[in-house]
């Protein structure tokens, strides 16, 4: 098969390593991010063509285009864009890290803790919606740091961090259940409606906090992208290459709860975009590894896609994009097993 792969070196004399397949899909996945992104900005009761929301976005566009852009659809799409980018790239952490691909945290209950930390807030506490995130971001975190210490003994381990949360999940699940049985039906309604997923009437105080974690978390996830893909060589490989396996596993892990607790606190729990992001990642570049950095711009572009289709999509009917989400990692999940299956692999 013939090699994507490219050495470049820099005046410096450093020498780095270019997979040009991988780097062209993460180049027209950006682009395919921000022209949805343009497209959604526009779409909407009083919709606003391209060229239009471009001058806009310039600081070129007419009072009411500048309020409807920059005040109401533009928030929302920056939401999307973090919220996506965040779950994609968490995904990806878990699933190199448990060399599982089904170790996101849609299986490992981390969306399901932060949904308890919501819950509490709005059934015991009738919060507002600054402290319905608060909650959710503390449950998140709680919730990695539980399974992260029942899963270790000398270390944690793929298949064992997957069981621990697959039984955490179970055991935060059925808490949920109970708390909303505990509530009363208007904080049952609006429990179940955030419980969904959405990016309905996000605003600027969601932006700021989560693109100010993503600029810290994201440049130190691929500054450790090295010793990860070391050890999917297994611990002992690493540890003769000089890799702190622990240190990594532990660092990788904090950074994936926190960026897979904000976006639960941003949006909701939107389902089944860690999961999917870094299996399309690894199938359009078709490279080993973790896929990081693809894996993020897919789950960027994946969501701002679907926040679309749930708008347009079925007519004056706008859905919660974490039904769009959840239906289409479904029929994604679906096909897949039976490609696998087909195989001959299960």
């Amino acid at each position: 098969m013939k090699t994507t792969n490219r050495a470049v070196r820099t005046p410096g004399g450093l020498s780095i390593r270019l997979d040009v397949r991988a780097v062209t899909v993460v180049l027209l996945l950006i682009l395919a991010a921000l022209v949805a992104s343009v497209v959604l900005i526009g779409t909407g009761d009083f919709p606003i063509p391209a060229a239009d929301v471009l001058r806009t976005l310039a600081g070129e566009g007419n009072p009411g285009q500048e309020f409807i852009v920059t005040e109401l659809r533009l928030p929302r799409v920056l939401v999307g864009l973090l919220v996506g980018a965040s779950l994609g790239l968490g995904g990806a952490l878990f699933q190199a890290i448990s060399r599982n691909p089904l170790g996101s945290p849609d299986v490992l209950g981390l969306g399901q803790g932060a949904t308890a930390g919501a819950l509490v807030v709005i059934v015991l506490g009738s919060g507002s919606a600054n402290q319905v995130a608060a909650g959710a971001l503390v449950g998140g975190l709680v919730t990695g740091f539980a399974i992260y210490v029942l899963a270790w003994k000398r270390g944690v381990h793929g298949y064992r961090l997957v069981l621990v949360g697959i039984g955490v999940s179970a055991i935060v699940t059925a808490v949920n259940g109970f708390l909303l049985t505990k509530s009363d039906i208007v904080d049952a309604a609006r429990a179940v409606v955030w419980m969904t997923g959405s990016l309905d009437g996000r605003d600027w105080d969601q932006v700021w906090p989560l693109l100010a974690l993503t600029a810290v978390l994201v440049p130190l996830v691929l500054v450790n992208a090295r010793g990860l893909r070391m050890m999917e060589m297994g611990d002992d490989v690493s540890y003769a290459l000089g890799v702190r396996v622990e240190r990594v596993r532990l660092l990788l892990m904090v950074a994936a709860v926190m960026l897979t607790a904000s976006a639960t606190a941003a949006a909701g729990p939107v389902s089944f975009v860690a999961l999917t992001a870094p299996q399309l990642a690894r199938r359009l570049t078709r490279s080993p590894g973790p896929n990081l950095l693809p894996s993020l711009c897919v789950g960027a572009a994946l969501l701002v896609v679907a926040d679309w289709v749930s708008q347009r999509a079925f007519g004056a009917e706008q859905l919660p994009v974490g039904v769009v989400t959840g239906v289409l990692g479904g029929v994604y999940l679906l096909w897949l097993l039976v490609s696998e299956r087909r195989a001959g692999r299960i």
